[in-house]
């Protein structure tokens, strides 16, 4: 009896502790699946170390959480900083509008056009230009090349509109003139060349339009004044001869116009100097300088 008993007994402590092994089994599996890490991320708490799922694009957050947990020090550098940027862009949006015409283009337009607005004298929509004499380079190619390097000397302090930038272009003057009347420009600078059958002229010369003539009357005493200032810069960098100021009142390229605008004629490409001396890179750099310090001078003083 005693070695039944025990047996029993047994029997009854071996069950008992594989229900108990059973039991503690079923309590440490969960049956709830297994989550993504995108789960557990939405699931975390708000900790520093928790992982935030977000649009990719959407960068608010980011900047948000950043800012926040940055120290005081840091945080106030930041803000400095951000507040530095907006004011930088709010002064490019007062930046002066500068529209720069490369004057001419590869092949010349021989149909006519209004010479200005409602006006019977009709012009040639626009001309190919003189041809360098030593060089053989086209008037329009040595425009283009200053115009690009104008382009990138002005663009920190400027907001620059390009009238062409490629030499196979068919744009009249008058259509040039209104590219920069659309553009709101505060000043067009037309770069040109100048040809003479008088092969020893040389110089430069600069153009505005006429204060006399009632199509560009709004705009001349503004011309004149940037052309005062401008010139003068160009001549002291290029130490070329001033021909002087000249108003024009038969340019369509002027006449067209509802802004402010100055013509430079760097210089005759039928004087084998000029010619020659046009074409050098730190020449044309030269140019480019003066006509900078010109407008800066202006608008720093005069410009608003």
């Amino acid at each position: 009896m005693k070695i039944r008993s025990w047996t029993v007994n047994m029997k009854s402590i071996v069950v008992s502790i594989f229900l108990c092994f059973s039991l503690l089994l079923s309590g440490c599996t969960s049956t709830e699946p297994e989550k993504t890490l995108e789960q557990h991320a939405l699931s975390s708490g708000s900790g520093s170390d928790s992982i935030t799922v977000m649009d990719p694009l959407d960068t608010t957050l980011i900047e948000e959480e950043v800012n926040t947990n940055l120290p005081m020090e840091q945080a106030a550098s930041v803000a400095v900083s951000q507040s530095e940027v907006s004011e930088r862009r709010e002064l490019e949006l007062n930046n002066p509008v500068i529209c720069i015409e490369a004057g001419h283009q590869s092949k010349g337009n021989s149909s006519l056009e209004p010479n200005a607005p409602g006006s019977k004298t009709m012009k040639q929509k626009v001309l190919s230009g003189t041809q360098g004499r030593k060089t053989k380079k086209p008037e329009y190619e040595l425009n283009l090349e200053v115009a690009l390097k104008l382009e990138k000397a002005l663009q920190k302090n400027y907001e620059v509109i390009m009238v062409r930038r490629s030499n196979d272009v068919d744009i009249s003057n008058s259509e040039r003139a209104l590219l920069c009347n659309a553009a709101n420009a505060d000043l067009m600078i037309r770069l040109h060349a100048d040809g003479s059958d008088n092969h020893q002229m040389k110089g430069m010369s600069f153009l505005y339009p006429s204060l006399d003539s009632k199509y560009t009357k709004e705009i001349s005493q503004e011309s004149l004044d940037v052309i005062k200032i401008v010139s003068k810069f160009i001549i002291q960098e290029t130490g070329a001869k001033s021909n002087g100021l000249k108003p024009r009142d038969d340019l369509t390229g002027f006449n067209w116009l509802k802004v402010p605008s100055i013509l430079i004629e760097m210089g005759f490409m039928t004087n084998l100097e000029e010619d020659v001396l046009m074409s050098k890179v730190e020449y044309q750099d030269t140019i480019v300088k003066g006509i900078k310090e010109g407008l800066d001078s202006y608008y720093a003083n005069y410009g608003g």
